[in-house]
């Protein structure tokens, strides 16, 4: 395993910082109020400003009135994206790749392609990786990350509806992902291709 890959340093910090951005950066802004001037009708001033005794109003979409606009609440324009250094991102990612090696949540393959993209077969090919390279035998199985250096169809296919398995390319490779599932399932392809893309930091 090369060591400028695998054998990084881990700072638990930049991990988070990592994450962090990561997570900020896939966030969608869905919570939306209307101020006064979106909201519909309210155009004719509601009485006469003097001579009612009644306090002056202009339209019964100010704020102050019941069904009119939101004053400060939350608008679409608001934007969560934060940036990362290139240098920074890339060395999360080594770093994410290191831990999974202390840790013993890395299983390497020679080679990880299915004839059929069938879910029974992935099930059945995991259980027994699980078995002959973790010893894990339970019924309940952990979160696996699979790391594909060419992609194949059928594998994707295959493990699309196990909920406790992603399959991605490695060039898709993040560190929300690395750390968001167990164990690690990378061929020996995707080492070359990590060693090309994330050689040196």
């Amino acid at each position: 395993m090369p060591e400028k890959i695998f054998g990084i340093e881990i700072n638990n910090d930049l991990l988070y910082s990592a994450i962090n951005i990561q997570t900020a950066n896939r966030r969608k802004h869905l919570a939306k109020t209307k101020d006064r001037s979106e909201v519909r009708g309210g155009g004719v001033k509601p009485w006469r400003q003097k001579g009612t005794g009644r306090a002056r109003h202009g339209s019964i979409r100010s704020p102050l009135w019941k069904g009119g606009g939101v004053t400060f609440g939350p608008i679409q324009e608001k934007k969560f994206e934060k940036k990362i250094n290139k240098k920074v991102r890339k060395k999360a990612l080594l770093m994410a790749l290191s831990s999974k090696l202390r840790d013993k949540e890395l299983i390497l393959l020679d080679v990880f392609k299915l004839d059929e993209g069938k879910t029974k077969l992935m099930v059945n090919i995991i259980d027994i990786i699980f078995e002959k390279a973790a010893g894990i035998t339970s019924k309940k199985k952990p979160s696996v990350l699979m790391a594909i250096g060419k992609r194949d169809n059928n594998l994707i296919k295959a493990s699309r509806n196990i909920p406790y398995v992603k399959a991605v390319s490695v060039d898709s490779l993040n560190v929300f992902d690395l750390l968001s599932f167990k164990y690690l399932f990378l061929d020996k392809e995707g080492i070359k291709i990590i060693e090309k893309t994330h050689g040196t930091v």
